[in-house]
């Protein structure tokens, strides 16, 4: 059974908005499925048969949670223990997906490549727990298993082995160091550092990397370009994610430039934007650039099974960074709150038009995407009124992405499939797209951005396969 969802916190998340509060309701819940899910692994290996999962791999799933057991008692336990910030961490939520489909594959039998590579995930749920162990503070030895040639320590860097292949490797722990040990090499020595991140003198290591606090006080941010777990398998199409990037010391550099003036572009676009960022944000996966990007060009994405990550390119402005993220963290709220509460009950059949892409959308997703670029309308309109001298940009943007949502609001809010629940929300999104509309940009903006809607629903249109016609029966 779905927990109910307090109707104040389902009016603030209908207008796009979300006090601590409400977020904080997100958060918990958010939190507890990934432990859920992490229990789900556990069960799934203990049940699956030898063919799956061999004894000797439960036998380590079991001394793998009681050394995050103990690491989690050894920092009196709660919700910041390093043994919750590892287990809650955005990515942890792809691996347990594909170790539960691999515990459970469609006949009953894995095939060889299938269960090589169910071993292989299960084997980092090893460096998950020897890195919350260490974190906390606990004296340890170990083998775990280098992927490739690459063991990843979670917010701790990776180990590049001199072989290219899966190759077992010694770790001691002990007075906030690890020792690495692997054949052939000589020892790598790692210290631990605060937060994010470890070092060694050793250029077979490669440290993790964060980004400062969005605001004095706030925790390092991680710059995830080492998880293996990072970003979904490719796919072919128009709106493939790019590759993963792994940023050089310049690129890191363009990061953190942009990165530090995007708090006060938040700020300009509502306090509760940046509210929204200090609350969800947990780690951001850096992406190549699309080809043919010319550095405006960007791509992003969260994913559900990833609460609090952000997948992104790197944004060329401060401007740019803010409003991925007011957008990402739209389908970021709307994802976890589909997961409380039933919205709707429409089928996944693509038919909806939505001026944002050219294909046709099913009705969740064109919820998704209108829900998003509901609150970029209200961030740029909030912009332009707060700087008129220099609104001319964010009056264009405000217009184009309210004139989007005014399109795609009639099929929204005239669907049958939706819940009680639903209706109140999308009701709610109506009524601020409403509001915005007593303020609206200067009369040319909005013409402009009415022309570009008429022009991409007339293309729309023309290339939707014609109906089949109709026979006498």
């Amino acid at each position: 059974m779905l927990p109910a969802v307090p109707n104040r916190a389902l009016a603030e998340l209908g207008r796009t908005a979300g006090g601590p509060g409400t977020l904080a309701l997100l958060v918990r819940d958010q939190d507890t499925r990934r432990l859920l899910m992490l229990r789900a692994v556990l069960d799934a290996a203990e049940a699956a048969g030898p063919a799956v999962c061999p004894g000797a791999a439960r036998d380590r799933l079991r001394d793998d949670w009681a050394l995050l057991t103990a690491a989690d008692r050894a920092t009196g336990g709660g919700a910041h223990s390093p043994a919750r910030a590892r287990l809650t961490h955005p990515l942890m939520g792809p691996w347990a997906t594909r170790c539960l489909t691999g515990l459970s594959p469609r006949d009953g039998r894995p095939t060889p490549h299938g269960r090589g590579e169910l071993l292989r995930d299960l084997a980092h749920f090893s460096a998950v727990a020897a890195v919350a162990a260490a974190r906390a503070g606990l004296s340890f030895t170990t083998s775990l298993t280098a992927r490739e040639g690459v063991l990843t320590l979670p917010s701790l860097g990776a180990l590049h082995t001199a072989e290219r292949a899966d190759v077992r490797v010694e770790v001691r722990c002990a007075d906030g160091r690890l020792t690495l040990r692997q054949p052939g090499a000589p020892p790598v020595t790692v210290h631990l550092e605060q937060g994010t991140g470890a070092w060694s003198a050793t250029p077979a290591w490669t440290p993790a990397y964060a980004l400062p606090g969005l605001v004095p006080g706030a925790g390092p941010l991680p710059l995830d370009d080492l998880d293996p777990y990072r970003v979904p398998p490719r796919e072919t199409g128009q709106y493939a994610l790019s590759g993963p990037a792994a940023p050089d010391d310049a690129e890191r550099k363009r990061w953190l430039q942009t990165w530090s003036g995007t708090a006060a572009v938040l700020r300009t676009g509502g306090e509760q934007r940046l509210t929204e960022a200090l609350t969800l944000l947990r780690c951001l996966v850096p992406l190549e650039l699309p080809p043919g990007a010319d550095g405006r060009g960007s791509c992003s994405a969260t994913r559900r099974e990833a609460f609090g990550a952000l997948l992104s390119s790197a944004p060329a402005t401060p401007v740019a960074f803010a409003a991925t993220l007011v957008h990402e963290l739209q389908h970021t709220k709307l994802a976890a709150l589909s997961e409380m509460t039933e919205l709707h009950r429409a089928g996944p059949e693509a038919r909806y038009f939505a001026p944002w892409r050219p294909d046709p959308r099913p009705y969740d997703g064109l919820l998704q995407g209108a829900y998003s670029h509901l609150a970029l309308a209200d961030f740029f309109q909030r912009r332009a009124l707060a700087d008129p001298a220099r609104g001319e940009s964010a009056w264009a943007a405000h217009a184009r992405y309210h004139a989007q949502v005014g399109a795609a609001l009639p099929a929204l809010v005239g669907s049958p499939d939706l819940t009680p629940v639903g209706r109140r929300f999308v009701d709610g999104m109506a009524a601020v797209h409403e509001r915005l509309a007593e303020r609206p940009a200067p009369r040319g903006y909005t013409a402009r951005a009415q022309a570009y809607i008429k022009a991409v629903r007339t293309l729309w249109t023309q290339r939707q396969p014609p109906a089949p016609p109709l026979t006498n029966r």
